[in-house]
């Protein structure tokens, strides 16, 4: 009974917060959609808003002029879980890779610890429910890139320990033993440690996250694990030919195995005319990375701001075409009527990606919501796509993790 009227209150409180700060494009959200948007459990599974904690003038609790996420925006976008990424260049191994993870891992928390009425930790599927049920925002961790283990498997056990929920098993580059999707093969897929470092995962209960990594290490991983897979953010190759993206036969064999895709919103994973366009310019994503670096070293803030600029400035040019938040919606309706609205999530890579036109930022969130409801989904399968997905799988590591633990 009393859950039942926290659950009321949360609901209510909802409905009041979005009269009173609703997001921009509110005016174009149907009724249905804003009521069923801001009931449902809304999860984000990759946001790169972790490296702005190091940032003077960053403050996760106020609205910031720039950048995509903050407590205000998240709350106008009925966001209801959060995984912040823990992320450092693929090319820095280990001790240093380690300790700025553990920087990372302290800052997040840190930041959970002083916005404690807005914000609740989560390690579980039950913990994010627990926050939503209290109108608190669910804190996650992922780590992107196996290369923060420092080639220690000892690790997966201590950021298990500290919260963190997936690991990115590669980044742009290869780690010392998992090809990645943007570097030459050096192992052919997972070595046998990289093996080992699936099934460690699994005791964890730590979701194995396959963006980033190479077709050949997808299949490995697979082929591995006991729980399901998921892409944290990644998008659907037949739409966009890039190989950060999962081909149809990826996408199915991650289904097949009870895994999600959370389908990625940056612009040159969602619309090929922008990828080919960009291709142009740089020569590739990774080419791009490392022409930044040259301006920026290791100040990830920066090449955050320098790559916005030049996008703004080459899409003002006419170098880059525009490209319509639409498009993420085109992804989710590929990947669905591929695999069913079971295995389709949602995984912005906010604050670390060039956002199209119309999403400006985590307040946008309820437009993709309406957008479904008008293709004539059924408000079950929005909400699974939504949120109820990725608790899913969450559940399922939990369970893969406490069976291993319990067996002789």
């Amino acid at each position: 009974m009393i859950r039942s009227l926290v659950t009321l209150f949360v609901c209510l409180f909802g409905a009041v917060a979005l009269l009173v700060s609703a997001p921009a494009d509110s005016g174009l959200i149907s009724d249905q959609a804003r009521r069923l948007h801001f009931s449902s459990i809304v999860v984000d599974t990759h946001d790169d808003t972790t490296q702005r904690f190091f940032s003077s003038d960053f403050d996760l609790g106020k609205r910031n002029p720039t950048g995509h996420v903050d407590i205000p925006r998240m709350r106008e976008g009925g966001l209801s879980a959060i995984f912040f990424s823990i992320w450092i260049d693929g090319r820095t191994m280990g001790p240093l890779a380690i300790q700025k993870a553990l920087d990372q891992i302290d800052a997040i928390q840190q930041n959970v610890r002083k916005y404690t009425k807005d914000l609740a930790f989560a390690r579980t599927a039950n913990d994010v429910r627990r926050a939503h049920e209290q109108g608190k925002i669910a804190v996650l961790m992922g780590i992107e890139g196996g290369h923060m283990l420092g080639n220690d498997i000892r690790m997966v056990r201590i950021y298990s320990a500290l919260g963190v929920r997936y690991m990115t098993l590669s980044h742009f580059y290869n780690d010392e033993w998992a090809d990645s999707s943007t570097d030459k093969p050096a192992h052919n897929g997972l070595t046998d440690y990289g093996k080992e470092i699936v099934r460690e995962m699994n005791r964890q209960g730590m979701l194995v996250d396959i963006s980033h990594v190479s077709d050949k290490t997808f299949y490995d991983a697979l082929a591995v694990s006991k729980a399901p897979l998921i892409a944290s953010h990644s998008s659907c190759r037949t739409l966009c030919n890039h190989p950060r993206n999962m081909t149809d036969d990826m996408i199915k064999a991650l289904a097949a195995r009870g895994g999600v895709i959370q389908i990625n919103y940056e612009k040159s994973f969602i619309d090929q005319a922008y990828k080919d366009a960009l291709d142009k310019q740089s020569g590739g994503v990774v080419e791009l990375m490392d022409q930044l670096k040259k301006e920026c070293g290791d100040d990830e803030a920066c090449l955050g701001k320098k790559m916005a600029e030049r996008e703004k400035q080459a899409t003002a040019e006419g170098k880059l075409p525009h490209v319509s938040w639409q498009r993420i919606v085109d992804h989710i309706d590929y990947a669905v009527k591929l695999v069913g609205a079971d295995h389709v999530g949602l995984g912005s890579d906010f604050d670390g990606a060039s956002m199209p036109e119309g999403m400006d930022d985590a307040s946008h969130l309820p437009q993709i919501t309406d957008s479904l409801l008008k293709k004539g989904y059924s408000e079950a399968d929005v909400r699974k796509i939504l949120g109820e997905n990725t608790l899913r799988v969450l559940a399922a590591a939990e369970q893969v993790s406490r069976d291993m633990q319990s067996a002789p």
